[in-house]
């Protein structure tokens, strides 16, 4: 049972991939309260991809909401509303490691953070790989690097990869494959 209810939603911010909104929620006991919220538009999608030697292609970028480079999968947001999260997940996969999946399948679904935001990404698993052309957008300069899932998961339990969607892939992907 949900005991908050909103009663208002003011739009502070409109921006490229993101609104910010002040929610005004009543307790009930009729405490008011504001929270923020912010509306991810278009969604996102993300793939964990699998060498043929069983390497895990993974990126580093720079992040500016942490002001440091991080190893992730490739991830992005689609390109509009209607945009098939798969087709979205084959397009990053390519845009940033210059592979193409001839297999792609889901692998768990993540709510970034649930406390402010509605994001969700769908993470899908690719296999299969075949190198074509790295071609990224013009404002994004990644390196490819490879690592193996136990490399992964060393990395994750020492805090060096914290980014949720790539600690959830890395985590379903043990699960999956029955690893420890």
């Amino acid at each position: 049972m949900d005991y908050m209810k909103r009663t208002d939603r003011i739009l502070k911010y409109k921006g490229a991939i993101v609104d910010v909104y002040d929610d005004v929620m009543e307790s009930p006991t009729g405490h008011i309260a504001h929270w923020d919220y912010i509306a991810h538009r278009k969604g996102a999608a993300a793939v964990l991809p699998v060498a043929d030697d069983g390497r895990i292609l993974m990126v580093r970028q720079h992040r500016n909401a942490l002001d440091r480079e991080t190893l992730e999968i490739p991830a992005g947001s689609r390109d509009h509303v209607n945009e098939p999260h798969i087709a979205c997940a084959a397009r990053e996969l390519e845009e940033e490691t210059g592979y193409r999946a001839g297999k792609l399948e889901p692998l768990i679904t993540v709510a970034t953070t649930v406390a402010f935001c509605n994001e969700t990404v769908r993470v899908f698993l690719a296999t299969e790989l075949t190198e074509t052309e790295c071609h990224p957008d013009e404002d994004e300069f990644v390196q490819i690097e490879r690592y193996t899932i136990e490399e992964l998961k060393d990395m994750v339990f020492a805090q060096k990869i914290q980014d949720s969607k790539t600690v959830a892939a890395i985590m379903a992907y043990i699960c999956r494959k029955g690893l420890s």
